[in-house]
């Protein structure tokens, strides 16, 4: 046994070693040529991954998650079920009284980032000249404290207080909800602030950098648009049904959400986001359905689609029109986003693929108040997007990580630009831009896997390109590489 033990520890170190070797080498070349800024950028992970559940079960992580914190088949069962396995655990009354379902998660890094054609001053004046700015440094992602389970048998909660770096904190998800009302599985209702039930999760996403740790698709809005702001990767506020098979290969959900994009007392964050302080509500429907392919395991395929509405001006101002007041938007205009999800496996390797498609009204689209006419030619923006990723699992304990993602502006909300210098008054068409293209790679690596704490030593690497949106007409290119300690306890 000790023997065994030995053997063990030795590889792990070795594994280790090597994969210590690599990151402080791709460092080394990341840090070459670089230009020093004064200020990091900010970088957050908000994941949900809890130990703490390991803990109350007695089983390792690995059980829930194929590779922290991405879920497995039997995890995704487990959450849908309302964190219950259907025995006496599940029941707080039955815990020591000692257990509290709590787990801190938080990522010391060393990362770098690099902006493309930023403006600065030059020889013909303020902000005359465009040039790249790079900065590196340790750092420290900010800080997520999940807390979440059954209140009794058939009533589950979550509880997300998340900060960002400096500690400002905010409630990332706030929700308690019924399962399997008339005892069936088909029958839960959730209420608060949550994830949206997409079967491609971007709160288990496995990359963490400024541009590789998030789904650009989920996030993105033609260049330009600044009336209202949405997320499909955002965690929401509102009521959800949700039902599923007792096997969990099918799966079905539809939520009622605020239009604020998931902020509180139906208020907004910033300038951008003002006349999202209205009275619309937004949809959100998805469903999925699993099935086994041979030897290769368990295959799912997915819709979903999200139907919103956002208000265009607001209905009373004062102070001589300066001050709008809050909560009189009005003037709603439609918008939607939809898209088709596979989730594959072929052995040691999965891949999931995504098809995502968008369409804003033209008032959105161009920043029209629904009382004025709209700009001869507008026309609502539509766009296709398109997401390959994929995992290698080379054992439990390491993964290879890849993820492609492109946006395709197939529409304009005016086939010119007249806001953008380089285009006024030319015949230079603008049907490519905003496009976007994003790569990211990088591996994690698991020295234990315990019912105690997950630990992942995390590198990264990711590259973003958006098209003819720098103020001389130029594509951008920014970068952002990192590498740090990933952990929950």
């Amino acid at each position: 046994m000790y023997v065994w033990e030995t053997e063990v520890t030795k590889r792990k170190v070795s594994w280790l070693t090597s994969s210590l070797l690599c990151s402080f080498l791709i460092l080394a070349f990341l840090l070459a040529d670089t230009r020093p800024a004064s200020a990091l950028p900010r970088v957050t992970a908000n994941v949900h991954a809890l130990p703490a559940f390991a803990r109350k079960y007695g089983m390792p992580c690995s059980s829930c998650h194929e590779a922290w914190p991405k879920l497995s088949p039997f995890g995704q069962s487990f959450k849908d079920n309302g964190y219950q396995m259907g025995n006496d655990r599940d029941a707080p009354i039955f815990q020591s009284p000692a257990y509290w379902p709590v787990t801190f998660r938080i990522t010391p890094i060393w990362h770098r980032e690099s902006l493309g054609r930023v403006q600065v001053d030059g020889p013909g004046g303020p902000n005359s000249a465009e040039t790249r700015v790079t900065t590196h440094g340790f750092d420290w992602s900010g800080l997520d404290f999940h807390t979440g389970g059954t209140l009794a048998k058939n009533v589950s909660f979550y509880v997300l207080p998340s900060s960002d770096s400096t500690g400002a904190f905010h409630f990332e998800s706030v929700w308690a909800r019924l399962d399997n009302l008339l005892g069936s599985s088909w029958l839960n209702i959730k209420l608060g602030k949550f994830e949206l039930d997409n079967l491609l999760s971007e709160k288990r996403i496995l990359t963490l950098s400024t541009y590789g740790g998030l789904y650009q698709n989920y996030h993105f809005q033609p260049a330009g648009e600044t009336i209202y702001k949405v997320g499909i990767g955002d965690n929401q506020v509102g009521a959800e049904w949700m039902g599923h098979s007792k096997n969990d290969r099918t799966r079905i959900s539809a939520a009622l959400l605020n239009s604020n994009d998931g902020q509180p007392n139906f208020t907004a964050t910033n300038g951008a986001e003002d006349l999202t302080t209205g009275r619309a509500y937004n949809g959100f429907f998805a469903a999925s359905q699993a099935f086994e392919v041979g030897s290769l395991g368990l295959q799912r395929v997915g819709g979903f689609a999200l139907l919103g509405q956002a208000p265009t001006y607001f209905q009373y101002n004062s102070g001589g029109g300066g001050l709008a007041i809050p909560g009189t938007a009005v003037g709603n205009k439609g918008y939607y986003r939809a898209g088709f999800i596979g989730m594959w496996y072929i052995k040691k390797v999965d891949l999931t693929t995504i098809y995502f498609h968008g369409w804003d009204s033209a008032f959105l689209g161009t920043g029209t108040r629904a009382i004025d006419p709209l700009p001869t030619g507008a026309k609502g923006p539509t766009w296709n997007g398109g997401l390959i990723e994929t995992h290698l699992n080379l054992n439990p304990q390491f993964l290879l990580l890849n993820r492609v993602e492109t946006v395709r502006m197939s529409r304009q909300a005016l086939a010119i630009d007249p806001t953008m210098p380089f285009i006024a008054g030319t015949s230079v068409p603008s049907s490519n831009f905003g496009d976007t293209d994003v790569a990211t790679f990088g591996f994690r690596y698991y020295p234990f896997i315990s019912s105690r704490a997950g630990f992942a030593f995390h590198n990264e690497f990711s590259i973003f390109r958006q098209r003819r949106v720098s103020s001389t007409g130029n594509d951008v290119t920014n970068s952002s590489a990192l590498i740090g300690f990933d952990f929950a306890f």
